[in-house]
């Protein structure tokens, strides 16, 4: 990941070949939104009528729309002209007032701190930050974004059982009286920052590069700007969810692992 603006450039490209293959599958939101993200974005975020709230790396806009729908006015932006223009086009009549969409390069400082100082009640990024080739301008922009006492929260694949290099596996064991299966995730690789390509959906046009930090160079990245953690949720499918597109999905069989991250930061300490 040295080269960030080749990797940048990359990652945008496949974002726009994948943006409506992605928008079909993804539309409003899914099972990993549904049940897991969103419940704790929701709770960490809190968001409020009448708040301004910026959604980084938005993609299609369902977090945008969720959070209109919840009466904050919303500055939604992705580097992916493609997606911006699906966001666009899903928005609805009763939200043009609250929300507004943009092309924009989460990595560019500058074109960051253009949105406003001290505008933002809160800011999101859902799902995205294992997109994005660099996070530190970012980070570093994020406290001059927002309001005193404002918070950043954002959701990720759980580096530490869900990364590029994570095997998900099923073992079947004969016990002398029963056959029981144990599912577990194999960890091959962690501590090194890396980008590899991925298929985020079966049958997506084209892999995307996902950008693998662990928690320590993310939370390193946001304490150096000024950062605070303040809230942190790990969410794995109940056991009764069996749902998945193949024998070894992420489902109620992994409960016991959580695949999903949440995290909630302040721009100080409370």
């Amino acid at each position: 990941m040295k080269d960030f603006s080749a990797a940048n450039d990359e990652a945008r490209r496949a974002w726009d070949l994948n943006a409506r293959f992605w928008d079909s599958h993804m539309g409003e939101g899914n099972d990993f939104v549904d049940l897991l993200i969103w419940p704790a974005t929701e709770k960490l975020l809190a968001p409020r009528r009448g708040e301004q709230i910026l959604d980084i790396a938005c993609g299609n806009g369902f977090s945008t729309r969720r959070l209109a729908r919840a009466g904050a006015s919303v500055v939604a932006f992705d580097f992916s002209e493609a997606m911006i223009a699906i966001a666009k086009n899903r928005n609805l009549p009763a939200m043009e007032a609250s929300v507004a969409y943009s092309v924009l390069d989460a990595t560019d400082y500058e074109a960051l701190i253009a949105l406003g100082a001290g505008r933002f009640d809160a800011a999101l990024c859902n799902m995205a930050l294992f997109d994005i080739a660099d996070i530190h301008p970012l980070m570093r922009a994020l406290p001059k974004l927002l309001r005193p006492a404002g918070r950043f929260v954002f959701s990720i694949l759980h580096p530490c059982f869900n990364n590029p290099s994570s095997v998900q596996m099923g073992e079947l064991e004969d016990r002398g009286n029963e056959f029981v299966t144990t599912y577990s995730v194999k960890i091959s690789r962690y501590l090194t920052s890396s980008s590899r390509p991925g298929l985020a959906t079966p049958g997506q046009p084209t892999p995307h590069l996902y950008f693998h930090r662990p928690l320590s160079a993310i939370l390193e990245a946001a304490f150096a700007a000024g950062l605070v953690l303040d809230g942190f949720e790990e969410r794995a499918f109940p056991a009764e969810h069996l749902g998945g597109s193949f024998p070894l999905s992420w489902s109620g069989r992994f409960s016991e692992i959580p695949p999903i991250l949440v995290m909630r930061m302040t721009t100080r300490a409370s």
